[in-house]
């Protein structure tokens, strides 16, 4: 292209290109660049003139040639498909007519901060430098599929709202990025996808405002993150999806607002995460998957916890904040499996870590009265008499405490009425203490209940001092049992 087929705004850019100068032709500071359509030709630049200056514009020695444009209408399409461009491209405040054509193209630079575009194609594109789009409008999707950037991709408070659109308005699936995705305030209407993506150092999704209800609001599954993953005060209408996602720092979820009724609100299954962090924010509306997820820190509030959850094969080195167990098991009894074992032997396993035995056995005396209900009419009554007994084993002073008051029943009995002897010529002296713990103990013998035969309603006493004393034993051994298997 040559100067002569320019307008003076296009010379003006053209002259600036060499030098690396700046060009602003913003009419007033704060002006709205979606109105960008009826600014005149003293604003407009074709995009093919801004193609010719990155591929082939003149160049002086010792000086660093750029194109740094604001303000300006880019008339046309920016068609920079397979191009290396050795310039930084910074088209700060401008307004595109055409959505710009990045795909598989090569860049030092490019900054569309504040600027407002129908939309990005720019799969497979590399960037040695930092892409930024930081309060951009886009109004189509941003299709960043398979991009590789050696810095960070910067769209705080950006906006992307494409209601038309059939894909995701935010595609970054296996995109490299070698620093951060830097998005605190980013407002979306549609999906992000950040599937197979690799960021090398944190999500920052702080603040961020994203619907699409009943559908993904934020797809990443197999998402690498070496940092954190931000989302605290975020607002999501749809569900999160992290399956498979491995985040080594913190997924930050504290003062959050989850919406997806009647499904999952965070799927979070069989992924690996440093910290999880819920905390401070209502309920999510909608279900907590957390099924075959490893996670060092759950820092779960239990105001936090949803009326659903999944938590089968859930993994979980500390639990936080310190709570009673009895703030705790509610959150298991809302499991969307009904009755999952594994979940509390995790949350026992983490009570024990701590040196709270106390609330550990709460938690395993929690498990099996869950268990009974699982079982038939005959194994919920068996359930029902360890459980007054000794608690499963996990109250064994309990036992002690039956057979002290039986003990003092039959005593009292047998004293007052003393049962007859068998051969009165051979019979011990009778004791009534030592003839009802022979009662009471089957595997022990005084040599009382052998020598006596209590009659009429004694004997039924008997009876049922003999039954309850075997009960008492099976359980005791039960609970003992238990109690060393544990150890």
């Amino acid at each position: 292209m040559e100067p002569n087929d320019l307008t003076p705004t296009e010379l003006r850019v053209w002259q600036a290109f060499s030098h690396g100068e700046s060009v602003d032709l913003r009419s007033a500071a704060g002006e709205d660049v979606g109105n960008g359509a009826d600014w005149g030709p003293e604003r407009s630049v074709r995009a093919a003139v801004l193609r010719s200056l990155l591929l082939n514009g003149p160049q002086e020695d010792g000086e660093i040639a750029s194109l740094k444009l604001a303000g300006a209408r880019i008339t046309g399409v920016l068609d920079l498909q397979y191009a290396t461009i050795e310039h930084p491209a910074r088209l700060r405040r401008c307004h595109f007519d055409e959505t710009p054509r990045l795909y598989a193209a090569r860049l030092r630079e490019l900054n569309l901060s504040e600027s407002d575009l129908p939309g990005l194609t720019a799969q497979a594109l590399r960037v040695d430098g930092t892409l930024r789009a930081t309060r951009t409008v886009f109004r189509g999707p941003v299709r960043l599929g398979g991009a590789q950037l050696a810095g960070s991709l910067y769209m705080e408070s950006a906006q992307i709202d494409a209601p038309d659109a059939e894909e995701p308005v935010l595609q970054l699936n296996q995109a490299a990025l070698g620093g951060d995705l830097w998005a605190p305030g980013l407002v979306t209407h549609g999906q992000i996808r950040l599937n197979g993506a690799n960021v090398t150092g944190t999500v920052n999704l702080t603040d961020a405002r994203c619907e699409n209800p009943g559908d993904a609001v934020l797809d990443a599954m197999a998402l690498t993150v070496e940092g954190d993953l931000a989302l605290k005060r975020a607002h999501a209408r749809g569900w999160i999806g992290l399956k498979g996602a491995r985040i080594a720092g913190r997924l930050d979820l504290s003062y959050a607002r989850l919406s997806n009724p009647g499904d999952a609100a965070l799927r979070a299954t069989s992924c690996t995460i440093g910290e999880l962090w819920l905390r401070k924010g209502p309920p999510p509306q909608g279900t907590l998957n957390l099924r075959r997820a490893q996670i060092d820190v759950l820092f779960l509030e239990p105001e936090v916890v949803p009326d659903r959850l999944r938590l089968d094969n859930l993994t979980y080195t500390s639990l936080t904040p310190h709570e009673p167990a009895e703030r705790r098991l509610p959150m298991l009894e809302r499991d969307a499996e009904g009755y999952v074992p594994y979940a509390y032997e995790q949350l026992t396993a983490a009570y024990r870590r701590i040196g709270d035995d106390h609330a550990a056995r709460l938690v395993q005396l929690a498990k099996q009265r869950r268990h009974r209900s699982t079982l038939g009419w005959y194994g919920r009554l068996w359930g029902h008499v360890q459980d007054a007994t000794v608690g499963y084993g996990f109250r064994p002073l309990r036992a002690f405490g039956w057979l002290l008051s039986l003990l003092a029943v039959g005593s009292i009995a047998y004293a007052l009425h003393h049962p007859p002897p068998l051969k009165p010529s051979e019979a011990p002296s009778f004791n009534p203490v030592f003839y009802t713990l022979d009662l009471l103990l089957p595997v022990i013998s005084f040599g009382q209940e052998s020598a006596f035969a209590p009659e009429g309603g004694y004997q039924w006493l008997s009876y049922v001092l003999i039954i309850t004393g075997w009960i008492l034993a099976t359980t005791v051994v039960t609970g003992v049992t238990r109690t060393v298997s544990r150890q």
